[in-house]
């Protein structure tokens, strides 16, 4: 659907629209007929056209927050942004910033993708021609590689089918209200042979038995909103839409520490992490690709025919031959 905004000659329009907005948090649409206001749930885009300056703006602003505030899965990555600023949150940033720089740095295509999460810039390796971030909140700053921005639901990404060569979900999946649905769109947008890259925190490490652990003791090491995705069920979720798992990577070995200090005195963990409890790191990174598979021609069997043509005349000739030596006998 589309929500959209004409020219308004009814002064009051505008006002009915902020009202309307306020009445319906899902989308708005106004339509230049005696000024007739219609309401449609759930717009893709909103296109605003003319009309009274600050009415448009006032009224565009009601809709973001509108926007926001109905969707619970924006308050969790607010609360995982927040956490990002903490000390263990800066050291996952920075591993997984390595990781995504690796992971996306040969993938080629046409159209990337960021859903969610602006303090990684996860494509900033990629060298497609057109990078685009979808989220709930527009990134601030040119520093970023980014060609245009979209402001959408993460269950519901406006773009075609098969449009996309590259979608990079940070830490979407263990946040978002429908996980299974965001992985349906990614299957839907990407085209055959397209690539996803998925990180998350992993349940099976110390980081995941201390979130469980303070839950029911004191206050929550990882952000409480994150419902924390295994390999092993995502793995499962992806084979049912036929992604075929290429690579993978286990990280950030140390324990849960809250400060600078003691993440600094336990980094020898990491290699020993790495080398004889690789699944029990903090975080993964899975790549995914897209399998569709299509009809494969046969064409015709043209050696099997020589071949049998070559045998039934062997089969004549002798035959023949033993004929003859019949009648010579005679």
């Amino acid at each position: 659907m589309i929500g959209m905004m004409m020219r308004d000659q009814n002064p009051r329009q505008g006002e009915l629209v902020t009202h309307q907005i306020r009445l319906h948090a899902r989308g708005f649409t106004g339509i230049d007929d005696p000024g007739l206001l219609l309401v449609v749930q759930q717009p893709d885009v909103v296109v605003v056209e003319c009309g009274e300056r600050n009415n448009i703006h006032q009224a565009m602003a009601d809709f973001k927050n509108t926007q926001l505030n109905s969707n619970p899965s924006a308050d969790s990555i607010i609360a995982l942004s927040q956490w990002f600023d903490s000390a263990p949150g800066r050291y996952v940033l920075n591993w997984e910033q390595q990781m995504f720089d690796a992971a996306v740095a040969d993938i080629f295509g046409f159209n990337a993708v960021q859903v969610g999460l602006p303090e990684i810039d996860a494509l900033n390796t990629n060298r497609m021609p057109l990078v685009i971030y979808a989220g709930h909140h527009p990134v601030e700053g040119a520093a970023r590689s980014l060609q245009a921005q979209v402001l959408s639901d993460f269950e519901e990404l406006p773009f075609a089918s098969q449009s996309l060569d590259l979608v990079v979900l940070p830490h979407i999946l263990e946040f978002a209200s429908e996980p299974h649905q965001v992985l349906r769109e990614v299957e839907r947008v990407l085209i055959p042979e397209g690539q996803v890259v998925i990180s998350g925190f992993n349940p099976i490490s110390l980081w995941g038995v201390r979130q469980r652990i303070s839950r029911r003791i004191a206050a929550p090491f990882l952000p409480q909103a994150g419902r924390f995705i295994s390999v092993p069920r995502l793995k499962d979720w992806l084979k049912l839409l036929s992604f075929e798992i290429e690579r993978g990577r286990f990280g950030c070995y140390r324990p849960p520490c809250r400060t600078d200090a003691w993440l600094a005195r336990t980094a020898f963990m990491e290699k020993a992490g790495d080398r004889w409890w690789g699944y029990c790191g903090a975080t993964y990174m899975i790549v995914g690709v897209k399998r569709v598979r299509s009809m494969r021609l046969i064409g015709p069997a043209w050696r099997d025919r020589k071949a049998r043509a070559q045998a039934a005349a062997i089969a004549t000739q002798s035959v023949t031959s033993d004929r003859m030596d019949m009648k010579k006998e005679r």
